[in-house]
C-alpha cells in the first residue's frame, strides 16, 4: 500500500464505475477527495457568454451534493474549493502529505494546461490518470492509432461493434476506516457565490431533473424498468415536449454522474430480461455517437474549436450582432427556430431535433460564425459536453463529420415534427 492519495474529481462525479477512485482506494491507506469550482469556468468567454451559466451550474451543484454524500458512506471527505486546481492542490499536497494524485484523463487544451501546470509544480508526486468517460476504452479500439479513426461515423460504428467489447464496471470501493475522514471542512457554493442568479424552474421544461449519481440511476430505473419507455425510444426520440420522449441521460453523462458503460450494461440486462428491439439498440447507437465525438477531438485536437473545423474548410462566415440578438431572442423569420431558442433560454435544454435545426439555420441560412452558436450552447445547456457540443456544431455547420453536408429545410422539419403546432404554441404564445 502507498501513502496518502488525493482523488481529484473533474467530470466524473460518481463512485460507481470510477477507476480513479477504485485505484486510489486499492493502492493507498488514506484517501482524500477534492472538487474545484474553477473561477475560469464562470467567466465570460471571447464570444461574450458565460462559460457556465445558471442552468448547468445548479445541476452541477446538485451533483456535488450527491457525490459528497456518497463519498461519506465510504468514509471519504470531499473537499470543495472555489479555486484553480493547479493553485490549490499543491497546498493540499503539502498539508496532507499527499504522495499520489488520481484523476480522469482529459485531452482538450484548457484541461491539459491545468494538468500540465500542476505537474510542473509537483515534481515529487505520482500522477495516475484514467480514461473513464468512454463506452469503448481507448485500449480496446478497433484501431491501432487515433489517426486511423475514419471521418465517417458509420465506418467507425460498424468496426467497433464487430471488433470491440465494452468493459465490465468497476465496483464501488469498500468503506475506509473512519479515521480516514479527517481533512479540511469546506462548503459547497451556491449560484450567487459563483456569480450567477437564482431562478425558478420553468414549468414547461422537458428536463425537470436534478443532478447527481442517485438521480441518474433513478432515471435509468424509471425510463428502462418502470415505464419501459426504452422500448419506444427510436420512435419517440425526435419528440419536443415533455420528459419522456427521450432518455434525458445526457446531462448526467456530461458531468460524469453516470458512466456510459453503466447505461450500456443496463440496456443489456433489459434486453435479456424483457426484450431487445430497434429502440434498445438505438440507445447504444447514441452512446457510440457520443464516443465518436470524443475520439474525433482526440484525433484532431484544437481544430475542434477553429473556424474551418476538422475539415479546415475556408467558407465565408458573418459575425452580425443584430442577427445574433434575433436568433437568441427567438425573433427570426422561422417560428420553429424561435420556439427552440426560447426553450433553451428559459430552461437550459433543447431537444436533439431542435438543436440540429437552430444550428443549421444559424450556420447555413444566416451563415454566421458557427463557433458563436456553439459557445452560446456551451453557456446555457445543462447537458453541455465539450466533445458532443462542438462536434455536433461542426457536423451541422458543414465543417465536421457530415459526409453529405446537409442543410435543414426548417419549414419541412416543423411540419414533420410539430405538425399541429403544439410545441411552437407552447413556447411562442406565452
Amino acid at each position: 500500500m502507498m501513502g496518502n492519495a488525493l482523488v481529484w474529481f473533474r467530470n466524473d462525479l460518481r463512485i460507481h464505475d470510477q477507476e480513479a477512485l477504485a485505484s486510489a482506494c486499492n493502492q493507498n491507506e488514506r484517501v482524500l477527495a477534492a472538487y474545484f469550482f474553477d473561477p475560469r469556468h464562470y467567466q465570460v468567454t471571447e464570444y461574450g457568454f458565460k462559460k457556465t451559466g445558471k442552468f448547468r451550474a445548479r445541476f452541477l451543484i446538485e451533483s456535488i451534493h450527491e457525490l459528497k454524500k456518497n463519498l461519506e458512506k465510504l468514509n471519504i471527505n470531499l473537499m470543495i474549493f472555489e479555486a484553480e486546481p493547479e493553485e490549490k492542490i499543491p497546498e493540499l499536497v503539502s498539508k496532507f502529505e499527499i504522495s499520489d494524485i488520481y484523476f480522469q484523463k482529459e485531452w482538450t487544451s484548457e484541461e491539459k494546461e491545468v494538468e500540465d501546470s500542476l505537474k510542473d509544480r509537483l515534481e515529487n508526486v505520482q500522477f495516475h490518470s484514467y480514461f473513464q468517460q468512454f463506452l469503448f476504452h481507448p485500449e480496446d479500439l478497433a484501431y491501432d492509432d487515433y489517426q486511423e479513426i475514419p471521418e465517417v461515423f458509420t465506418e467507425f460504428r460498424k468496426k467497433q461493434e464487430k471488433q470491440s467489447k465494452v468493459r465490465e464496471l468497476f465496483p464501488v470501493p469498500e468503506a475506509r476506516q473512519e479515521k480516514n475522514m479527517d481533512s479540511e471542512k469546506t462548503e459547497i457554493p451556491g449560484l450567487k457565490e459563483l456569480g450567477l442568479e437564482e431562478f425558478e424552474q420553468d414549468e414547461r421544461t422537458a428536463f425537470p431533473f436534478q443532478g447527481g449519481e442517485e438521480q441518474a440511476k433513478k432515471r435509468v430505473k424509471e425510463y428502462f424498468w418502470t415505464s419501459r419507455n426504452l422500448l419506444e425510444y427510436k420512435k419517440t426520440r425526435n419528440g419536443l415536449i415533455g420528459e419522456e420522449y427521450s432518455s434525458k441521460l445526457s446531462a448526467w453523462l456530461a458531468n460524469g454522474s453516470i458512466s456510459p458503460r453503466y447505461i450500456y450494461h443496463e440496456v443489456k440486462k433489459f434486453e435479456n430480461k424483457i426484450r431487445s428491439n430497434e429502440s434498445t439498440y438505438w440507445l447504444i447507437f447514441e452512446l457510440i455517437w457520443r464516443d465518436y465525438f470524443k475520439y474525433m477531438s482526440l484525433k484532431h485536437g484544437n481544430d475542434f474549436f477553429k473556424l474551418g473545423g476538422i475539415k479546415k474548410k475556408k467558407l465565408d462566415w458573418n459575425n452580425d450582432k443584430e442577427s445574433l440578438d434575433r436568433w437568441i431572442d427567438g425573433e427570426t423569420k422561422e417560428a420553429f427556430v424561435n420556439a427552440n431558442m426560447k426553450e433553451i433560454a428559459a430552461t437550459g435544454f433543447m431537444s436533439n431535433r431542435g438543436r440540429q435545426n437552430v444550428n443549421s439555420f444559424w450556420a447555413k441560412e444566416l451563415k454566421q460564425d458557427w463557433r458563436i452558436g456553439a459557445a452560446y450552447f456551451e453557456s446555457l445547456l445543462i447537458d453541455y459536453d465539450v466533445h458532443s457540443n462542438w462536434g455536433n456544431w461542426m457536423y451541422n455547420s458543414g465543417v465536421g463529420n457530415d459526409p453529405r453536408d446537409r442543410k435543414f429545410n426548417i419549414k419541412s422539419q416543423a411540419n414533420r415534427y410539430d405538425a399541429d403546432n403544439e410545441y411552437q404554441d407552447l413556447w411562442l404564445k406565452n
